[in-house]
Order: structure tokens, then sequence, then C-alpha cells
């Protein structure tokens, strides 16, 4: 990320901001392809077919790119602000990690988190520390696995739900000051609800390594995920066009277009509505250092926030006097809010089940991405399909053969 003296805040100032400033433009787009969102999905798409030679409109229905992974860089502060929540890139995807570094310098950072329960704060993931401070003991890493396998229920052969999951992965103590409280807060349902496979996501480690993830790449990009994805858009075969919808009537103006909006919002919801969640934030502004780390987890269910990040942390190759944190509050997603998790219970995924159906009887069109496959997917994996999915469409294109609806099946 860049150093408080550059002023990011001038759009002319930033790499491919000649082609967002553009975008606002009225004229009819003149592209053979459309991708609808200037997330990461619709970027690398758009990158790689105009690298091809195709000529791209992006279109976004906000006022900026990148979306939930916008970064913006803090006035007041100088602070390098994650506008939509953090985001740490992690990965063992070669392909991936080689592609990203020609927009963008990565620089080291380790994810370490913190939680706050039951009165004492703890170190995340459960580790060798964790298991130790909670029961007040000193356990070797043989002892704590003896330890805790003492106390998870092994009756659970094969969990089903988060719950089932998380007595059968760390029994009852760590499972009610960890897991269930946030979980409750963060998903708004009970955890026995819940897939089993959200609480895979997460280690249990026997040592002391603190570091949430397990990637052999790991960093942040030194001038913030904005700069990144306008890198990707800045090419003379892409036309950005920002605060523009796109409809299902306007699909017939391309010979294709790569939908990575809200499935069911492509169909008006005639369906109804898939389930998500939405996030809230309450800025906390202070000088010095708030809370000492980049993410403080809150396990109490009487907490009403899950988190609060402190986003100077995110740069600690930068300093600022004053900071900036944001306090996250989850919530179920209602018409007008920015969805981010997918809540995938029993009833949403008999309704995703007919939204892919009707999909798949559209032409012309591909759902790609987080909202376009309604799942739950990191930046790399998102990364990582979006360059199958252009490399998928070229081929098919030159055979004359068609395109599916969908590269990755959702359901």
């Amino acid at each position: 990320m860049v150093g408080p003296e550059d002023n990011v805040d001038d759009p002319v100032q930033r790499p491919g901001a000649q082609a967002c400033l553009l975008s606002r433009a009225t004229e009819p787009l003149v592209a053979e392809v459309c991708t609808v969102g200037a997330g990461f999905s619709g970027a690398v798409i758009a990158r790689q077919l105009a690298e091809a030679g195709l000529a791209v409109a992006v279109c976004d229905t906000r006022d900026h790119v990148a979306g939930n992974c916008h970064t913006e860089r803090d006035t007041a502060s100088g602070v390098m602000l994650h506008r939509y929540g953090p985001h740490i890139f992690h990965t063992d995807n070669e392909r991936v990690w080689s592609f990203l570094q020609d927009y963008t310098q990565f620089m080291p950072y380790t994810n370490r988190v913190k939680t706050t329960t039951q009165g004492h704060v703890y170190s995340l993931p459960v580790n060798l520390l964790t298991i130790n401070q909670f029961f007040g003991t000193t356990l070797s890493p043989a002892e704590a696995r003896e330890f805790i396998e003492a106390r998870a229920d092994l009756s659970i052969e094969d969990p089903q739900t988060f719950e089932e999951q998380a007595l059968r992965f760390v029994g009852p103590e760590l499972y009610e000051a960890f897991f269930k409280g946030y979980t409750q807060k963060q998903w708004g349902c009970e955890p026995a609800e819940l897939p089993a496979s959200i609480l895979k996501r997460l280690p249990l480690r026997f040592n002391y390594d603190d570091n949430y993830f397990f990637h052999k790449y790991q960093g942040m990009p030194r001038d913030g995920y904005t700069a990144l994805v306008e890198k990707l858009l800045d090419h003379p075969g892409i036309e950005v066009r920002l605060g523009t919808a796109v409809t299902r009537a306007d699909v017939a103006n391309y010979q294709h277009v790569f939908w990575s909006g809200p499935l069911d919002g492509y169909f008006d919801f005639r369906l109804g509505r898939l389930g998500y969640r939405t996030l809230d934030f309450r800025e906390i502004r202070a000088s010095g250092d708030y809370q000492g780390c980049a993410v403080m987890n809150y396990g109490d269910p009487e907490v009403p926030y899950t988190r609060i990040s402190e986003h100077k942390h995110f740069s600690p190759w930068e300093e600022h006097a004053n900071t900036v944190c944001f306090a996250e509050y989850s919530r179920a997603c209602e018409p007008g809010d920015i969805p981010y998790y997918p809540i995938r219970l029993a009833g949403e995924q008999a309704l995703l089940r007919d939204y892919v159906a009707l999909a798949r009887d559209e032409s012309n069109i591909s759902f790609v991405g987080r909202l376009g496959t309604y799942r739950y997917l990191d930046m790399d994996v998102t990364i990582a399909e979006a360059l199958d999915a252009a490399e998928r469409f070229l081929a098919l294109r030159a055979a004359g053969a068609p395109v599916p609806a969908f590269f990755t099946e959702p359901a």
C-alpha cells in the first residue's frame, strides 16, 4: 500500500484511473463482451479477454471498482481502509500468485487474530497457547492432543452440523468459549442449524503457530486492492462504467455476458430471495494504537458485534499517529443491502437449484463469482475460477461451441 504522502483520493493519480473516469460516460457501450461487476471476477475475466483482442465493457452499480475488496486512503489519518471489512490474501495456487505479480507488489503480512471471551484474551486459531491459557495448563503437543480428545464427543462419528463438528472437534468448553456465541452473531441462527463444512475451514493446532492461515503465499497488496483491480482494468480493450446497472434485457446487446452479480437478482428475484448475511460497521477513531492487533474477535453472545478491525495494522510497513477501526455487526441481508455471506441452509439450497435451472435456460450468459454462483469464495479461488472461465470461454468461442451458464457447479 502507498505511503501517506501519496494522494490516492484523487483518481487521476491512480493507475487505471482514466478508465474509471471514462466509465461515467453516457454514450452506449461498443463491446463484444460485458462483465457485470468490477470485482475480481469481472476484472480478471475482462483483462484476459482484452488481452485476447476482445472489446470488453465492465459495468458496476457502485461508484468504485474492486467490489467488497475496495480499499481507500483515509484523508484524516492516512490509514488505508478496507471499506467493506478486512481482506487478507492467502493462497497455495501458484498460477494465481504468479498472475497477480504483474499488477501489484505484495508486502509480507501474517494474519494473527485475537479473541476476547469470558473476560480474557486468547490467540486464534485454537492452538497450543490457546489451550494452555484457557485450561491453565502447560501441556506439550502430545499431551494437549490427548487432553482435547478426552473432551471431544467421540460418539459423533459423522458430524452433520456446525455444533456437532465443534463438539467432535474441540469439546464443549472450547466450543462455548470460541465458537458458539460468535457463530450465533455471525450467522443469526443456532450452530445446530449450520452445516459442518463451515467449521471444517478452521484449523486446530497442537503447536504455538498462531498464523491464522497455512498457505504458502500470504500478503497484502502494497497499494491496496482497489489499485490492483484498477491495474487489471487498465487496458485499451476495456471500458469501465461505474454507477451502471445491467439488466436481463441488456444481455442481447453483447455476444456474451459474464454475470458476477447476485444470481437471483438477474431474474429480478422472481422465485424469492436467496439468503445472505450483511454487515454494518461502526467507525472508531483514536490516537495511537487502539487495540494492539489487526483483528479482535468477540466470542461472548452479549457483545453485539463480532469483531473490531484496526486498519493500520493491515499495513505494518506504514506509520500513522492516529488510527481507524471498524466494529462489525452481522445481520440478515434485506433488499438494498450489500450481500456478504451466502447462508446456504436447506431452504436456500432448494431455491438455488431452481435458479440454476432457470440460468441454464438462458442464452449468451455465464454466472461467475461468489454472488453469481451463491458460494463462499476466498479471493484466490475467485481469481482462479475467473482465469479458468476466461480460458474456457476463449477456447469454446474459437471452436464455435456453446458456452455454459456455469463453469463451476453452484449447487
